[in-house]
């Protein structure tokens, strides 16, 4: 059996290299590399968009909707980890851990790559709705820190450049007309009738992110506890290699770092709080389980790899 051909349309970008490192030491596809003179000519692209067997387009908004629009034959299957697709209709949703989607994955045509705060909220939120201990028509609010990487090239850049500005040594809110590109996805795809009020910040660290959901227990239905709501994770995600509840207690310093799993494909879920408060938190690499980690992992799923193979777990 032939080796499946494999190209990433914006292999320069952060996302696109990152998904290069985990494939390309494996010997069991066939990665197409372009040209790098020729990576923004149409024709060129569009000769590598058919001729592969699945795409990864790590690309802006338009330009992935242009290059869809490139495939011109009902073979090439697709991996968009632009936020271009992740509410449209025909596309497979890319988070395998939530109810029902690793079955869908693995026979799509098209599937959209979760955001990296959408994948840390989601992962919380929808097993709550799921199980009828949220209604969907809860008012919730998310916060949110991440390395600056997931900011893209320009942000990159500026924390990177040797003479960046003071300011950018300190965390910083962003987003604050509560507007962020995520918040479709975190609403569809828990199935909440409105997005939470989402407050993210950017920090002074390339890779990592905390995810938090704050709950009014009396606002839960029936009667919730800590204890309950890690017995509802832990069955959740029973099984899964990616997703980990951890410990009762944890963390025991009292702390939870956001840049711990910079590297790693994994996501860890934390349930700490009170009788009265409970605070739910997703730690992951915004760029691992957040854009490269996951698509990877999609990418194994569809042409029937082992789930895991090429993730740092």
């Amino acid at each position: 059996m032939s080796k499946p051909k494999i190209y990433i349309d914006g292999q320069e970008g952060t996302t696109g290299l990152q998904i290069y490192d985990r494939l390309g030491e494996r010997d069991d596809i066939e990665l197409l590399l372009i040209d790098p003179d020729k990576r923004k000519d149409t024709e060129e692209r569009k000769k590598f968009l058919n001729e592969a067997d699945l795409v990864f387009l790590c690309l802006p908004d338009a330009a992935a909707a242009e290059a869809v629009s490139l495939i011109d034959n009902d073979r090439t299957r697709v991996i968009d980890c632009s936020t271009a697709h992740r509410v449209a209709p025909g596309w497979v949703y890319g988070f395998p851990e939530l109810a029902g989607q690793r079955e869908n994955i693995k026979t799509a045509k098209r599937v959209a790559n979760p955001g990296c705060y959408a994948t840390g909220f989601l992962s919380l939120a929808r097993p709550l709705v799921e199980k009828g201990v949220l209604t969907p028509k809860a008012r919730l609010v998310c916060h949110a820190l991440s390395g600056y990487t997931g900011a893209g090239k320009k942000a990159i850049a500026e924390y990177t450049a040797p003479d960046r500005q003071p300011e950018l040594d300190s965390p910083r809110h962003y987003a604050v007309a509560l507007h962020h590109k995520h918040l479709p996805e975190m609403a569809a795809v828990a199935g909440l009738d409105r997005p939470p009020l989402f407050a993210p910040m950017i920090c002074d660290y390339p890779q990592g992110m905390v995810v938090t959901l704050p709950l009014w227990a009396e606002e839960l239905e029936g009667k919730q506890s800590i204890e309950s709501l890690r017995e509802l994770y832990g069955s959740y995600y029973a099984g899964s290699t990616v997703v980990e509840l951890r410990p009762a207690g944890a963390p025991t310093c009292g702390f939870i770092g956001s840049n711990n799993l910079a590297g790693r494909d994994i996501l860890q879920i934390f349930v700490n709080g009170n009788e009265e408060q409970l605070l739910l938190s997703a730690r992951l690499d915004n760029l691992g389980k957040g854009a490269s980690g996951a698509a990877v992992q999609n990418m194994n799923l569809m042409l029937g790899f082992e789930e895991t193979k090429g993730l740092n777990l």
